[in-house]
């Protein structure tokens, strides 16, 4: 086992010589939701319910493969990686039969990402269960422990899912995440969580159904966690850490009453039931329900429509055979007939609602539940399951706790769960953007200001302009991070999810290059994370099949930073340059071969260097005029390594301009400087000015396993010190390419000696 490369020490993470390390990480890959044989993404119905003798090797991607989507995200910048996997991967042929086959994959997937030094968190995704209730995550024989028919989803609106949409091409975008507010994700994830309290009724081999599934869930993760622990050069070198679970979800516990459709339930469109509707058509019966849409103002009431399942219900009948899975239903439990009806919830004869309330209290103390209580109760009962598992294989591991999103964290601070090994890892999206596919530049709301009760009313929420809008994506940002340190205590924050949707405008970028919207998307997010101090990050997402007309090829989501149809953008060609004393690159403040740095270092500037590019091609299918994808925005200068504390950082994409302030206790050791990535794209050698408040610095481009990767390495005395660093300004949005391109660069290298001041 190798020593630990990264710890936890309160709000941050330090390396093994104490330096402050910020994780600027990725999700890789969304590819990994769906399997790779045959290969199925959700607009694909062939075969989908033959789901026993799938298989996810190759995913993320193919071991061929792999190092050049590592070389790419090393040449972005990123260090850290959010990995995808499903529990369908593990287990997707039965109960406790693991692919062996996928687990030496992913073994060999890392041991590539090894030689790449990113340090990865192993995240077991989920989205709305299970691909077969519309999502990702489970295998599908977990739906049959539930008692359920998934191939009756369609018909009773259980739930909405594309493979088995009747056209998969007009799929209704962000669809999917309405099936947490039906039927079949409610059923499900009340048993995940509260199976014993809920469902008393439900017993399986022996034990009921939330012991089950956790037991199986858990058991998989930690299987996997033993073959990583068995291969002996990736514990705490290359995987650092593992998530809890992505985007836990309550099901119908704290609601208070079935009959209506809950107040928080912000997220409204295409056809809305209440849960005792979803209840009623899931059982076979028509119901005349809402439809919502999502305007520029938020969800709206558009009108109703009939759901009529013609009698079907999504009950498996009791000729199911259960043999096939080895499962042994108790005798109360009765299959073809609904569960909750089992628990009298209401009266199938007579289609009468009996307890609208059975939800609202917790059975064993008759307390009244909301969000916080199921968090505390619920949710903390499946971490401590989890945590002791992955704990018992490595007992050093980081565990990202990821409590439902957007909701309280736990209430764990000076408890025994206020782990110091553990790291807050809530998710944040700009809804607007993501459910309406535009980037609206004149206003915006403070969504979780109006979820904590922070305004009268919401309209007073409302941002107008787009300065307003990115600091309120910055202050949302802070208030989440304040509060899990309220609740949870002194820990490291990142943020595993965010992202932006490129297909925005109807695919305008697509069809002009001109990707202006997701720039300013990207940047404001970006932004919003840099300037709340959050201990890192995790963007959602890289997927190695995107395609203009597929996107990530799930569910109609396009948020891939790459795209098979989209170029990427050129590097510099300079070659490889050591950090020497005598080199041109060190400020002129520091001419002397000092080690070490005194307060009297002071102010600097920069010298020329020479500079070229050279062009990308587009990918297949790309438009005439070259766009970039929006990568003007997440290619950005972060700190890697800072010998201190780190104050603040921020990067100015308008003015092509960073700034980083840190407070150090010493002065910077010789081999233990600073470091700072910076991207040639927007800081081009001799085109970039350098201010720092003292020592020395040197901008150098290292031959590593990522290619060419350029980073700024600063010598500094202790106490208080800041760095300015100035690059290109781009017109963004402009769709450059080939020749136009390298004019511009050349314009602006040209002008580079007018625009630096010597200080």
């Amino acid at each position: 086992m190798s020593p630990l490369r990264l710890r936890v020490q309160g709000r941050h993470f330090r390396d093994p010589h104490h330096r402050e390390v910020t994780l600027h990480g990725i999700n890789v890959a969304g590819d990994a939701k769906y399997p790779a044989n045959p290969d199925l993404p959700s607009h694909i119905p062939d075969d989908f319910f033959d789901a026993d003798d799938v298989s996810f090797v190759g995913r993320p991607f193919s071991l061929e493969s792999a190092h050049d989507h590592f070389r790419r995200l090393k040449r972005l910048g990123y260090n850290a990686i959010r990995y995808i996997f499903t529990w369908e991967a593990i287990e997707h042929a039965g109960p406790a039969k693991y692919d062996e086959e996928w687990i030496q994959h992913t073994i060999a997937v890392l041991r590539i990402a090894k030689d790449y030094g990113f340090y990865i968190w192993m995240d077991p995704h989920q989205d709305v269960w299970s691909r077969f209730a519309g999502g990702s995550g489970a295998p599908l024989w977990t739906v049959y422990a539930c008692g359920l028919n998934p191939r009756a989803f369609d018909i009773t609106e259980a739930s909405l899912v594309q493979n088995t949409y009747p056209n998969p091409e007009e799929f209704p975008k962000m669809i999917w995440s309405t099936n947490y507010t039906r039927a079949a994700c409610q059923l499900i994830f009340t048993l995940f969580f509260a199976g014993r309290e809920f469902a008393p009724k439900a017993i399986i081999n022996g034990m009921n159904i939330e012991d089950y599934l956790q037991k199986h869930f858990i058991d998989a993760c930690k299987h996997l966690a033993q073959r990583i622990h068995e291969a002996e050069d990736l514990e705490n070198d290359v995987v650092i850490g593992w998530e809890s679970l992505n985007e836990p979800n309550r099901g119908l516990v704290g609601y208070r009453d079935i009959s209506v459709i809950p107040e928080e339930q912000k997220l409204r469109k295409g056809t809305t039931p209440t849960a005792w509707q979803a209840i009623l058509t899931a059982s076979g019966r028509a119901c005349e329900i809402e439809t919502w849409d999502f305007g520029g103002l938020g969800p709206y009431k558009s009108g109703s429509a009939l759901v009529d399942p013609e009698g079907q219900t999504i009950w498996l009948q009791p000729d199911y055979d259960e043999t096939h899975y080895g499962f042994k239903r108790d005798p109360g439990w009765k299959l073809g007939e609904c569960l909750w009806a089992q628990h009298g919830v209401w009266d199938p004869s007579s289609d009468t609602l009996l307890k609208k309330d059975y939800f609202s209290k917790d059975p064993s103390n008759g307390k009244p539940i909301d969000y916080e209580y199921f968090t505390n109760k619920w949710f903390m009962r499946y971490y401590r399951r989890h945590r002791d598992a992955v704990r018992g294989v490595f007992p050093e591991a980081i565990l990202f706790c990821q409590p439902p999103v957007l909701e309280v964290p736990p209430t764990i601070k000076n408890t025994e769960d206020d782990d110091p090994n553990m790291v807050f890892s809530p998710h944040y999206y700009d809804g607007i953007t993501l459910i309406t596919k535009k980037w609206n530049r004149i206003w915006n709301v403070d969504v979780f200001g109006v979820l904590r009760g922070k305004y009268l009313t919401p309209a007073f929420a409302i941002k107008i302009g787009e300065t307003a809008i990115r600091n309120c994506f910055r202050d949302q940002l802070a208030a989440i991070q304040e509060e899990g340190n309220t609740y949870m205590g002194e820990h490291p924050c990142v943020f595993t999810e965010f992202g932006i949707p490129y297909d925005m405008d109807d695919r305008y970028a697509y069809k002009t290059g001109d990707y202006s919207s997701q720039i300013a998307a990207m940047d404001a997010n970006h932004f919003a994370l840099e300037a709340s101090h959050a201990a890192g990050f995790s963007l959602w997402v890289y997927c190695a099949k995107n395609s203009h007309k597929w996107g990530d090829h799930w569910n109609g989501e396009d948020l891939s930073i790459f795209s098979l149809d989209d170029p990427e953008l050129p590097t510099s060609a300079s070659p490889p340059q050591t950090a020497d004393p005598e080199s041109p690159a060190y400020s002129r403040s520091q001419s002397t071969d000092t080690a070490r740095v005194s307060p009297s270092n002071i102010k600097q500037t920069l010298s020329s260097e020479s500079m070229t590019t050279n062009g990308s091609g587009a990918g297949t299918g790309a438009p005439d005029k070259v766009g970039y994808r929006a990568a003007e925005a997440y290619l950005r200068p972060a700190p890697v390594v800072v010998h201190g504390n780190l104050q603040a950082f921020v990067f100015d994409l308008r003015n092509c301009t960073f700034t980083l302030s840190l407070r150090a206790p010493n002065s910077t050791p010789s081999d233990l400087p600073t470091v700072i990535f910076l991207p040639d794209w927007h800081f081009p050698p001799g085109s970039t000015h350098v201010e720092a408040s003292g020592g020395k610095w040197a901008i150098s481009v290292d031959d590593e396993e990522g290619g060419l990767i350029q980073t700024l390495k600063w010598w500094h005395a202790d106490g208080e010190q800041k760095i300015k660093i100035v690059g290109v300004k781009r017109p963004q949005g402009k769709a450059l390419g080939g020749a136009e391109e390298e004019g511009y660069l050349e314009q602006c290298q040209q002008t580079a000696g007018r625009n630096c001041v010597v200080m």
